[in-house]
């Protein structure tokens, strides 16, 4: 089997989060041609994006017990958008706005076109940055009695959201030339079979039971079958958009479903 370039995986950390990684044409180039470096790019990405909740759990004299799981939740939320950055809610934006608009496709893509802000954008960002920080604050109280579950949870969403818009890219087509097209221009639904065999570990973050890593590629899963059968439907193919906004929603999902999982396994 191929490995996957090392090129490929720091181009899509640099691309997928602001991590100072470097950027490169040579870089991009081979990020764009194996979308299997996506879900990669998620674990470290996502080692990040715990390290409130490490620290928390760690604290030493209880300090970490001292500081309310709300305030947690927020410094995660706000950890979380400095390591990633904001592109991919711009994407959750754009679709909010093209989801209430009336009209055909092409009328839909000219709203996601438009830079101004309309009630659906703001619907959509505030249903997806509040569902993030109620998730946040369940993950937290979680990493108090189980850190290892909370930390391993964050990590296996995030590689499972990666995984969720690198789908997207391997099966999809784009409606009009733009980052989309530059995607899934370049692979093909074989390019799948990486894709899950990288994402596959996923379903240890609850080891010794399954069913939170299960249930937390399953949401991935029905995030991207839903992203695609919309974008096929309302806009004529997978623009960059919708791989931005299929990353945010997996993400939430997947940590409220992981959690619930966690509890009931």
């Amino acid at each position: 089997m191929t490995p996957i370039p090392i090129a490929a995986v720091a181009g899509a950390v640099g691309f997928l989060s602001r991590v100072p990684v470097g950027h490169s044409d040579a870089r991009w180039d081979a990020f764009r041609g194996t979308p299997a470096a996506i879900p990669v790019a998620g674990y470290p990405i996502g080692a990040l994006l715990a390290l409130p909740l490490a620290a928390v759990a760690l604290a030493p004299g209880g300090i970490g017990a001292a500081v309310p799981t709300e305030t947690v939740a927020v410094v995660f939320v706000a950890w979380l958008y400095t390591v990633t950055g904001i592109t991919h809610l711009d994407g959750v934006a754009d679709l909010g706005d093209a989801a209430v608009v009336h009209g055909d496709a092409d009328r839909r893509r000219e709203v996601l076109k438009d830079s101004s802000l309309g009630v659906g954008g703001v619907l959509a960002l505030a249903l997806v940055v509040l569902g993030l920080a109620a998730a946040a604050a369940l993950v937290a109280g979680l990493a108090r009695f189980a850190p290892l579950a909370a930390v391993g949870l964050v990590i296996g969403t995030e590689v499972a959201a990666k995984a969720a818009t690198a789908a997207l890219v391997c099966v999809g087509e784009a409606p009009h030339e733009g980052l989309g097209s530059a995607l899934t221009a370049e692979s093909g639904v074989h390019s799948l079979v990486w894709v899950g065999v990288l994402t596959a570990p996923v379903v240890l973050v609850g080891w010794p039971a399954l069913t939170p890593g299960i249930a937390v590629v399953g949401a991935a899963a029905l995030a991207a079958a839903a992203a695609l059968w919309w974008a096929r439907n309302r806009l004529g193919g997978v623009s960059g958009d919708v791989l931005g906004a299929t990353n945010e929603i997996a993400r939430v999902v997947g940590l409220h479903v992981g959690v619930v999982a966690w509890t009931l396994s």
